[in-house]
């Protein structure tokens, strides 16, 4: 089977969708298929490339609109590949807009995974709904398949509803031979955070991490956050470390690359995802990677691993942006005389749930069911 997966961006660019596309394609690859992906080429590398038996097409682009990449030759470059069926990704419109309209042409199947609304604020809100109410309606009832990664997400988007009948759920996945844990000590007291820090990703909720360790602090003085990621609100965050008087227990890591980003997860005491938007957290690739290498962690109830964490008992789930809670789980796990147990659950829930090899089979069934 010949498939074209059209992402905004691609490896080495790390981010949820990126990844989701990575560790799909190179599962479908090993299951006998032919993945072709195009995208903008940022970072800048190797235009026409192949990694992990994917092709890579990168093409330049003139702009970059709310996280998306502008890149005037998708179209072209689109319709003149030869493919079986298009698998694209919402909230990165462009790409899957194209997508959609080259489907139609050819007359070939469409699939759409829905990672999650497209929302904004101010000007950008107004931009969102039209492109919504037009561009993102053509796209859900041109789809054959709409995938979307936990099942509660049906009811946070405010525009999935219409759409029930298309709607298949397939889990994000993790690389349980990439993500173990390593032979190292935990670090004492050690927090770990990531993400991209801008504008965008706001929704992450660092803000209220760091409120929180506010309050661990006075319980836990040498409490340690790590936060891993750059953007360009860094410097918003870093000032709110000094107004908060954290200057001791919050580092900033900046980019955490493939090659380390293991043994981050793997010495930490706490992984903590403390999203605060249902519209926007699809799913939380981030919190199964820990919990593969065996860190307990801590989430809130709009990520999609968070009845799972719950009932494997791998670490705590907490409302959003409720700061008294969330101090309250990390003081906790990090007061608990065995947490080794916590993450012993988490990686034994992965193994059993949520491996890439798995995940990548029940696509290609729904690609085969399509074609």
């Amino acid at each position: 089977m010949k498939i074209v997966q059209t992402p905004v961006r691609f490896y080495p660019f790390t981010g949820g969708v990126e990844n989701y596309v990575y560790y799909m394609s190179k599962e479908l690859v090993k299951l006998g298929n032919e993945v072709k992906v195009i995208c903008a080429n940022e970072p800048p590398s190797k235009k026409e490339d192949i990694v992990d038996g994917i092709k890579i097409k990168r093409l330049g682009y003139i702009a970059k609109i709310a996280n998306t990449n502008i890149t005037p030759g998708f179209p072209l470059s689109l319709s003149r590949e030869d493919f079986d069926i298009i698998h694209t990704h919402i909230p990165t419109p462009w790409c899957a807009d194209w997508s959609n309209i080259i489907s139609k042409i050819k007359g070939k199947p469409l699939v759409v995974t829905y990672h999650n609304d497209i929302i904004g604020t101010g000007i950008a809100n107004h931009i969102a709904n039209f492109y919504n109410a037009t561009a993102l309606k053509s796209l859900l009832n041109n789809a054959e398949k709409i995938i979307i990664t936990q099942p509660n997400y049906i009811k946070y988007s405010l525009y999935l509803e219409k759409f029930e009948d298309k709607i298949e759920v397939i889990p994000n996945g993790v690389d349980v031979d990439k993500f173990k844990p390593q032979n190292i000590t935990k670090q004492k007291n050690t927090l770990f955070f990531l993400s991209l820090l801008d504008e965008f990703h706001r929704y992450k909720g660092l803000d209220y991490l760091l409120k929180a360790i506010i309050l661990v602090k006075k319980v836990i003085p040498d409490v340690k956050l790590i936060v891993g990621g750059e953007g360009s609100l860094l410097e918003y965050y870093s000032k709110m470390v000094v107004d908060y008087n954290l200057v001791d227990n919050v580092e900033f890591h900046g980019f955490i690359s493939n090659e380390k980003i293991v043994n981050y997860y793997s010495r930490s005491s706490i992984f903590i995802l403390p999203s605060i938007s249902s519209k926007q957290e699809g799913f939380g690739i981030v919190v199964l990677e820990a919990m593969a290498c065996q860190t307990p962690v801590i989430s809130t109830e709009i990520v999609g691993v968070a009845d799972d964490v719950k009932k494997s008992k791998s670490g705590i789930i907490v409302p959003p942006k409720d700061v008294d809670k969330l101090s309250e789980a990390i003081i906790k796990i990090l007061e608990c005389t065995n947490p080794e147990i916590m993450g012993i659950n988490g990686r034994k829930l992965v193994i059993d749930k949520y491996t890439w090899a798995e995940i990548a089979e029940n696509t290609e069934k729904l690609y085969n069911k399509l074609i």
